[in-house]
């Protein structure tokens, strides 16, 4: 694929995400569709939303026109219509929690069936262990095209984790489109290396970057739009998927996406130790940026905070070899340690988390 269609075309998914985003803020108030502040106990005017609506119909029209006629294709394509409709659904009336679980499995099962697998991983021990692979196929069911369990229920959980990981994190106006841009661009130089080469998977990334460059340029002037469950789910699901499609780059995914990624672990801990539901919505104070806010700190300051933390750890693991991810790892979940212990609420009426509004 020449240098030149790797750059016009995410040009032209810019150019079109910049357009209609823009249309949105016209649009979306004259369909009604608006945010619910007073749920949330603000007494803000309403805003656009889920305008990450935009990013589910512009992705399936550029990838539809690009991808050739495959399972693959047709599979990908019909997860991500799924998910949109549903998550804009519960956007607009929320649904119950265990129907929301059930749509992302089957979201998860569509795409295994179209060839998305996590079927192993490096061993990051193998010089002590034994074995440089942990196979996930070795075992597999007399069904047709030799289903593979354990194959599918981490395929599962790994789709299913980064859906929520990054749903949990939309916090703040432009958190999610600003790791998803990280995140994808990581993807797209991946999947043009040595390592992997995927031109093709490199073009899906750097398109869905720039889809979520156009929505960023919005969010970050505050009040104008929200993306909602349906756009920081579509860029979960996305983010999770390039990763199986690049070879199962996990550890690559969970540098680059580590705080979301240890936010979701530490919150659902956190609930499952005082007995509650991990599938409960969020309290105020409950996620990092809730707590940094509480903090005093500043939106930008926090999104700075944790694209920094995504560009350093997610770029050098395009260097690295499995141990030293697996080292990196430990070293991000101790700095985010470090994070919710220094942001852990004081109590005091200066640390109160400020109107989000």
């Amino acid at each position: 694929m020449a240098d030149t269609f790797l750059l016009i075309i995410p040009l032209a998914a810019l150019l079109c995400s910049l357009i209609c985003h823009a249309l949105a803020l016209i649009v979306f108030p004259r369909l009604g569709l608006l945010d619910f502040p007073e749920r949330y106990g603000l007494s803000r005017p309403r805003i656009p939303y889920p305008v990450g609506i935009v990013a589910v119909v512009l992705f399936l029209i550029f990838y539809g026109s690009l991808a050739p006629a495959s399972l693959k294709t047709a599979c990908t394509i019909l997860a991500v219509a799924v998910l949109g409709l549903s998550s804009f659904t519960d956007d607009r009336r929320p649904l119950p929690p265990l129907l929301r679980a059930g749509v992302q499995v089957l979201i998860a099962c569509i795409l295994f069936t179209g060839g998305a697998r996590i079927l192993s991983f490096t061993n990051p021990l193998a010089g002590f262990a034994g074995g440089d692979v942990l196979r996930l196929d070795a075992w597999t069911l007399p069904f047709p095209g030799a289903i593979a369990p354990l194959s599918l229920l981490f395929t599962i959980l790994w789709v299913a984790v980064t859906i929520n990981a990054l749903n949990w994190f939309d916090g703040l106006p432009g958190q999610v489109s600003t790791l998803s841009v990280i995140g994808f661009l990581t993807i797209g130089f991946l999947s043009l290396s040595s390592r992997v080469q995927q031109p093709f998977l490199a073009l899906v990334a750097f398109v869905l970057a720039a889809i979520f460059a156009g929505s960023l340029f919005f969010e970050l002037k505050p009040g104008r739009m929200l993306i909602g469950d349906t756009g920081a789910m579509f860029a979960g699901l996305m983010l999770g998927l390039l990763t199986i499609y690049s070879g199962g780059k996990v550890a690559t995914a969970f540098l680059v996406l580590g705080v979301p990624l240890l936010d979701f672990f530490l919150v659902a801990l956190r609930r499952l130790l005082s007995g509650r539901s991990i599938f409960r919505g969020s309290t105020r104070g409950e996620h990092l940026h809730h707590r940094l806010l509480g903090k005093g700190w500043p939106r930008g300051g926090i999104i700075i905070l944790t694209a920094a933390i995504g560009v350093t750890f997610g770029l050098s693991a395009l260097f690295m070899n499995t141990m030293q991810k697996m080292i990196s790892a430990l070293l991000l979940f101790c700095l985010m340690t470090m994070l919710w212990i220094y942001s852990r609420p004081s109590g005091s009426p200066k640390h109160q988390i400020p109107n989000l509004s």
